[in-house]
């Protein structure tokens, strides 16, 4: 006799059980989903995908997303199919964060989702399209990558009927926006709830983040040739990685040596920052969400000598990858193009998509409207429209 489809529904792991799970397994200062506070528009929640779960669904389903695939991390998307790009890097930041939050107990699917979204603000160009686009606002309310982050879910992506935007939990909104490594500074002026620290969830991407890119952007150093393998041996991090390899790293080939010394750096500072914040929490007395919110200092980080032991790698990394001849002159290309677009996109604003154009007919401000445009091109998009506008031979 076949199952009764009722019956075989009230089997299925609903939301309720799941987040009874979470307040079973979590631990007590995790953030559990049942205690989100909510959405900016009333929706009735899914009856068995977590708040965090739907939230991750819709990120991953977003056109802000799919376009990172196009988008800079460092080299730019031309220059080669192996370098990483903003989609990658994310995917990576991803892996990198859950595997954290499950070590620490946290709740792996707000973390999952925040790290999905932490770039989805970014412009064309990386770092260098984000300054460039921060001088072309000046005055007319800056451009600032976590803000942005925060226009395309609450507003610019168009997918439902009854609102704008995503309607992310509170908490994914204000983990995105108070994302902070030494290269994103958010602008607290805008911030949700400044008054208090993040999320440990929050604070793992933000790591998880740093992580990533200082691992996976001396990979590719070490592939485009910029950076040499002499280089890196100079850094105690890097030798005694090697050593921990053993013997049979010498005979390795290249490829296979520099992915193992890659996985094991990325290994031995996951394990500091788990062990690392677990001596934090401990010594701070944090047994709550309200705990962390009121705790002045980072709970999630590495150890002294951890520390001690990144900052050369990090330095390396500025001042032979990132201030390289390469990287600069695209940096430069990437301004005078995004900052070229955007003088003829403002002052003819007939050159922009019937959508865009109809913001400003509309009322909204021009200069914002013109940056929400660039900053959802990718760099592939913004390199034909530059050809089609300004290169005589160019078809448009």
């Amino acid at each position: 006799m076949s199952a009764n489809p009722a019956q075989a529904l009230a089997g299925l792991r609903n939301r309720a059980a799941q987040e009874e799970g979470e307040e079973q397994w979590l631990a007590s200062y995790a953030m559990k989903s049942r205690r989100t506070r909510g959405r900016q528009h009333e929706e009735t929640e899914d009856p068995f995908r977590t708040v965090y779960q739907r939230d991750h669904d819709r990120i991953v389903h977003s056109t802000a997303f799919r376009r990172l695939e196009y988008k800079t991390q460092v080299f730019v998307n031309h220059e080669g199919d192996y370098y990483r790009t903003r989609l990658t890097h994310t995917l990576e930041v991803a892996q990198i964060a859950t595997s954290i939050a499950r070590l620490l107990r946290l709740n792996e699917d707000l973390v999952r989702t925040v790290a999905l979204a932490h770039d989805i603000g970014h412009p064309p160009f990386g770092h260098a399209g984000e300054d460039a686009l921060r001088a072309l606002m000046e005055g007319f309310g800056g451009f600032d990558h976590n803000v942005q982050g925060l226009r395309v879910v609450d507003l610019l992506e168009a997918r439902y009927p009854g609102f704008p935007g995503l309607n992310l939990t509170w908490e994914v909104r204000e983990s995105m926006n108070k994302h902070r490594t030494p290269y994103d500074h958010p602008d607290m002026q805008v911030a949700l709830d400044p008054s208090v620290s993040p999320l440990l969830e929050s604070q793992v991407v933000d790591i998880a983040d740093e992580i990533a890119y200082d691992n996976h952007d001396l990979d590719d150093g070490l592939t485009s040739g910029i950076l040499h393998e002499e280089d890196v041996e100079a850094l105690e991090l890097w030798r005694t990685t090697r050593e921990s390899l053993g013997a049979a790293v010498e005979t390795m080939p290249a490829e296979i040596r520099k992915y193992q010394m890659i996985r094991r750096l990325i290994s031995r500072q996951v394990t500091d920052l788990a062990e690392e914040t677990c001596r934090r929490i401990a010594e701070q007395g944090i047994a709550t969400v309200d705990d962390v919110r009121h705790c002045r200092e980072h709970l999630v980080g590495f150890s002294r000598s951890m520390q001690a032991l990144r900052a050369p790698l990090k330095r390396l990394l500025w001042t032979s990858l990132y201030q390289h001849t390469r990287v600069v002159r695209m940096a430069n290309k990437a301004r005078r193009i995004l900052s070229d677009l955007f003088h003829v996109y403002l002052n003819q604003p007939d050159q922009l998509p019937k959508t865009t154009r109809g913001r400003i007919v509309s009322g909204e401000e021009p200069h914002r409207v013109v940056c929400d445009y660039l900053a959802g091109m990718t760099d592939r998009y913004c390199l034909e429209e530059y050809k089609k506008l300004f290169d005589p031979f160019e078809r448009v």
